[in-house]
C-alpha cells in the first residue's frame, strides 16, 4: 500500500512540474521610444515597437491601454507562437495639444508569465514660430 501511495504522489508531482514549466513570456527589443523635438504641424509620430515570445507556449496580448486619448495602439491580435515575433504600433497625435514635452504609457495586458507589460514613448513637441 505504501509503494502504491508513493507512486501515486510521485505522479502527481511530476504533473505539477510539467504544468509548471508551459508558459508564453514576451520580451521586447525596447520598452521606450523618444520621438525627439518635433513641430504641431508635422502630423502624427508613429513607432512600432518588436515583441518575441520567449516561452513555450502560444503567447496573446488581451488588451493595449494607452494614458491618454492622444495616444492610440494597435497590436498583433493572432497569438503568437514560441521564437515568433509580434508587434505592437503606436501613434501620438499632438493636433491641439500644448507644446512641450510629454510622456506616454502604453499598458499590455497578456497571458505571459509577466502578465502586464508597460511600453513608454516620449517627445518634445514645439509649435513652429
Amino acid at each position: 500500500m505504501k509503494k502504491i501511495l508513493f507512486c501515486f504522489v510521485a505522479v502527481l508531482f511530476t504533473l505539477a512540474a510539467n504544468a509548471q514549466d508551459k508558459y508564453a513570456d514576451i520580451k521586447f527589443d525596447a520598452t521606450s521610444f523618444d520621438f525627439g523635438k518635433f513641430y504641431s504641424d508635422a502630423g502624427k509620430q508613429t513607432h512600432t515597437f518588436t515583441f518575441t515570445n520567449t516561452g513555450n507556449m502560444p503567447l496573446i496580448i488581451n488588451q493595449a491601454v494607452t494614458s491618454c486619448g492622444c495616444t492610440v495602439s494597435t497590436y498583433t491580435k493572432e497569438p503568437v507562437a514560441p521564437g515568433k515575433t509580434g508587434k505592437v504600433n503606436v501613434t501620438y497625435n499632438g493636433l491641439g495639444k500644448f507644446p512641450g514635452a510629454f510622456k506616454k504609457t502604453i499598458t499590455l495586458r497578456t497571458n505571459a508569465r509577466t502578465p502586464l507589460v508597460r511600453l513608454y514613448v516620449e517627445g518634445d513637441m514645439q509649435e513652429r514660430k
